[in-house]
């Protein structure tokens, strides 16, 4: 009998220990292929893959996490520091990672929560939904802190729809939100604050607003708001976004920040019934200025910030200039939103470098990217390794240059690229296919993965430099964690393998070889413990600029620069400037002078001041590339009409 007993508890002990080990430990990818060298991760309500939370090994150790065009997916490896560099100089690249050379602070990274993603999500079973939630924002996913959500619908709903038809209703007094929200995201919504590791930080962003505040009288279609800034309608549009946080903190929703009006310049050029508010900078300027900004500042939610721009970076720094440049508008921004479209046309250092160095007081975000979104493209390319390498290669060029966070766009699509009313269909990390209760998750979802997962809010940036003999470089770029360690992700889209070597002082020196058509990341303990400052300066460079202003503060002489930090002298010159020759003018000046004298500002632009009196210029080159992609456009969907028939 006791003997009986022994067996039924050890049978359960073991048992036990297989359900821990299986419910915890790092679960492999399970691999489809559809095409020669295209590969998914198979998920389904039972199974998919996981990451084990990250735990650092003792000094002297590394962990390497690889995923490569080949098949690895965050393959874990452990390694050991060497005391001197054994590989030749003419073998490899050298890279040294300089901890006291600090730039921006890092908010963090996520996903875009739209009707699309949620309908796509909401169709699978409650236990698929689960997995592929927690593979974005738990603990054992990729840990994602930022979420982006459209205020009202979309081109990614089924139908456009606003939160008040009743015309001429000033005071709002019939506004409800949709069943969209009810429904659909907000269940979602909590379902995400429930599992996720990090708070989550979420941005808000209007498309359209109610067809009788627009002037071409609806909701779908260009149009601006009717009347001028200051007047009832734009002073309705701002309460319309004023109720709909109310509404959202109804639902125990809280934002961290909205933008003033999504693409606001870009949707001009956008397909005819394309959902907007079309803007100039001008415009924007002063509607923040005399509306949203005042609107938000004496509202229940005084602490979410307020981002302008969400646009393309082509209209940067004219962009900023126009609206930071005047402090009556100025004192209630906090950041600058960016989307990624048409990012290789325009440099970098020449937009948002050159706008950090003009106004480094408020940060760069990313908040919309996404592949297939040209009219030539495959809407979604399932297992392409190459839209991958896009996110990563955009990751680090923008990191580069002073951007502290980047969103995606869609969490969630179907096989098409939908749902889009506008057809307007994209490619996503994620894939659901409805008809096997699955998802598929691609490699762009592993390249965001080197990032989230190993990047935490209040990292910060720091010098990674190189030297090379060989014809192809890796893409490479570095931070320090709040923990005090190091990570470096590195990408090397090359068609051979590349040894290379990071010098980290007295730690000694990382020897590896980064394989063809892979990326990888890298974390190691440091000998230097973090330092308190570097938190406490993280948390005021996201502190909303109205609340300091109420603390009667200039916020250009109380807000952390997401790069004083590294050369204290800056912000006493660009000060110095600004009191000789007024805000704008002086930074202009300032930044001019920069540019010619600091090694870390951007070299291919002669000078931020040439930059910014070339805005009329990057404004006509802007709208001629738009308004070529929008023939493209037209002319793609002529042919897929054409092709149906």
């Amino acid at each position: 009998m006791w003997g009986s007993d022994a067996g039924v508890w050890a049978f359960f002990f073991f048992f036990l220990l297989w359900v821990i080990g299986n419910t915890t430990a790092n679960r492999p990818c399970v691999p489809k292929f559809v095409g020669s060298d295209a590969m998914v991760c198979v998920c389904n309500a039972t199974y998919c893959d996981t990451l084990d939370p990250v735990s650092l090994l003792p000094e002297g150790f590394f962990l390497k996490y690889e995923t490569s065009k080949v098949g690895h997916r965050m393959a874990l490896t452990e390694g050991k520091f060497q005391l001197n560099c054994t590989t030749p100089d003419f073998l490899g690249l050298e890279y040294i990672f300089s901890a006291s050379e600090r730039y921006q602070y890092v908010k963090g990274f996520g996903g875009s929560h739209t009707d699309a993603a949620a309908i796509n999500i909401l169709s699978l079973s409650p236990a698929a939904q689960d997995q592929l939630l927690r593979s974005y924002f738990s603990e054992t996913g990729i840990e994602y802190n930022l979420l982006r959500m459209p205020i009202g619908s979309c081109d990614f709903s089924t139908h456009p729809y606003a939160y008040d038809d009743i015309p001429y209703d000033f005071d709002l007094k019939h506004f409800s939100l949709a069943l969209e929200d009810t429904k659909f995201r907000i269940p979602i919504l909590q379902h995400i604050l429930a599992i996720a590791k990090w708070p989550i930080s979420i941005v808000g962003s209007p498309w359209t607003a109610p067809g009788w505040l627009k002037t071409n009288g609806q909701i779908k279609g260009k149009g601006r708001l009717k009347g001028t800034a200051g007047d009832q309608f734009h002073k309705t549009w701002a309460n319309y976004l004023i109720r709909f946080l109310d509404e959202y903190a109804n639902h125990n929703v809280t934002f961290w920040a909205i933008t003033s009006q999504n693409e606001p310049a870009l949707s001009l050029y956008a397909p005819g019934d394309f959902p907007t508010i079309n803007y100039s900078a001008e415009e924007q300027r002063d509607y923040i200025m005399l509306d949203l900004g005042p609107a938000l500042a004496s509202s229940n939610h005084k602490d979410v910030l307020l981002l302008i721009h969400d646009d393309l970076r082509s209209n940067l720094p004219y962009w900023a200039k126009v609206v930071l440049g005047n402090s009556s508008a100025a004192k209630y921004v906090s950041g600058i939103a960016v989307h990624w479209y048409l990012d290789r046309v325009f440099p970098a250092e020449c937009t948002l470098g050159a706008t950090h160095h003009l106004f480094p007081d408020y940060f760069l975000l990313y908040t919309e990217a996404c592949n297939g979104f040209r009219p030539w493209d495959a809407k979604v390319d399932l297992g392409s390794w190459d839209r991958g390498v896009r996110y990563s290669k955009n990751i680090i060029d923008n990191f580069q240059h002073f951007v502290v966070g980047w969103i995606d766009w869609n969490l969630a699509l179907d096989p098409k690229g939908g749902p889009n009313w506008v057809d307007n269909y994209v490619d996503s990390p994620i894939i659901v296919n409805v008809e096997n209760d699955e998802f598929y998750k691609q490699p762009m979802f592993y390249h965001l993965a080197h990032f989230s997962k190993f990047i935490p809010e209040g990292s910060v940036r720091v010098r990674l430099t190189s030297k090379s003999w060989l014809g192809c470089r890796l893409q490479t770029v570095g931070f320090l964690r709040p923990d005090g360690a190091a990570v470096v992700v590195a990408l090397n889209n090359c068609f051979f393998d590349v040894p290379f070597s990071i010098t980290d002082g007295p730690m000694g020196v990382l020897e590896d070889i980064a394989r063809s058509y892979s990326i990888q990341t890298y974390l190691w303990k440091r000998a230097v413990r973090p330092d308190d400052q570097r938190q406490e300066a993280h948390e005021r460079l996201f502190r909303p600029s109205h609340q300091i202003m109420m603390r009667g503060r200039d916020p250009t002489q109380d807000r952390t620069s997401v790069s004083s930090h590294t050369t204290p002298y800056r912000r006493s010159y660009f000060a110095a400037a600004e009191q000789s020759f007024g805000p704008l003018e002086g930074r202009r000046r300032a930044a001019s002078q920069m540019c010619a004298s600091d090694p870390s500002v951007p070299r291919r632009c002669s000078s931020v001041a040439a930059q910014t009196q070339r805005g009329v210029f990057d404004r006509t080159l802007n709208s001629v590339l738009a308004g070529i992609y929008s023939v493209f456009q037209y002319l793609a969907k002529v042919i897929r009409i054409a092709v149906r028939v």
